[in-house]
């Protein structure tokens, strides 16, 4: 992990659907007026007669990407977390999902981290939400290779996909040489002391978590989930058996994320006790970012005292 060099997943997302955009006409790009924070700009003055700002109408945006993919575009519709979980959640729910339509429904600004916007725009049930769909694909990435990875292979994913974006500029993670498949989760150390399974920005923390502990003499691995569903059971199921210890964290409530999606396969597959990190079933406030991760206990100095309890 390269701790200095640290990227928005957003600004991933921007650059990389502009790559994707010269391969492939199909793509169209839709954004509710916030294409300059969503980096949905960079699609727009490449091909400003594929991209279609909306303005400040959520809900008409996910009909016009519906409407867009069955004449066989490939919609990547963006804008803020909140906005597109949230106030949208009927037309995702009855135009792109019941339908199993293929959009792409890309949410930046997601989670505490979204920082001094608040509580009304620090959106913390959006996973929740988009899981319980069916036909629904949900996506967490943690970094910037990983984010342009998901962005290209999304569009090969017949059907809507959500994709969950960070404001906060993380470390980088992964190298060209890494792989990445939908629905597999990636395992970063052998430890057998204890697992940590993160997702988004909570994995560059959980791997300086990882990185202190062993200086300490104690060994835990880190899975990145960046596919919340479809979950990969069989390594939560692995990893469950080989180090009896769970522990999830994520910047999102701890009800409806990651932590119930692992204790649902764990509970029917191999019964192991959870610890679950995250926003206890409380809403956000304004704050610096990192400060925000400490307050709220999601930070690697949290990880790092849960594991020494």
């Amino acid at each position: 992990m390269n701790i200095e060099k640290k990227i928005a997943t957003r600004q991933s997302y921007g650059e990389e659907l502009a790559k994707l955009g010269e391969e492939n006409e199909n793509i169209i790009v839709l954004d509710a007026d916030l294409s300059t924070a969503t980096k949905t700009e960079i699609f727009a003055k490449k091909f400003p007669e594929r991209f279609f700002n909306v303005g400040i109408a959520e809900q008409n945006l996910m009909g016009m990407a519906a409407g867009l993919s069955t004449f066989g575009k490939i919609p990547y519709a963006s804008t803020f977390a909140v906005f597109a979980a949230g106030r949208a959640y009927e037309q995702i729910r009855n135009s792109i999902a019941y339908p199993n339509l293929n959009v792409k429904i890309c949410a930046t600004h997601a989670g505490i981290t979204v920082g001094e916007d608040g509580a009304t725009h620090q959106m913390l049930e959006d996973l929740s939400l988009m899981r319980s769909l069916p036909n629904m694909t949900v996506m967490c990435t943690s970094d910037d290779l990983q984010t342009r990875w998901a962005v290209r292979e999304m569009a090969k994913v017949n059907g809507p996909v959500y994709i969950r974006l960070c404001r906060l500029a993380t470390p980088v993670i992964y190298n060209e040489n890494d792989k990445f498949e939908i629905g597999k989760g990636i395992q970063i150390g052998e430890g057998t002391d204890a697992t940590v399974i993160a997702t988004g920005v909570t994995v560059s923390e959980a791997l300086k978590a990882q990185e202190i502990l062993s200086k300490q003499g104690i060994n835990i691995r880190v899975i990145d989930i960046h596919t919340i569903k479809p979950i990969d059971k069989e390594l939560i199921i692995k990893c469950a058996k080989e180090t009896k210890r769970i522990i999830t964290i994520e910047d999102h409530n701890i009800i409806g994320g990651l932590g119930s999606s692992v204790c649902e396969v764990l509970s029917e597959n191999c019964p192991t006790k959870v610890e679950r990190m995250g926003i206890e079933d409380v809403f956000g406030r304004s704050g610096n970012a990192e400060e925000l991760l400490k307050y709220y206990k999601i930070d690697s100095s949290a990880i790092i005292n849960k594991i020494l309890q």
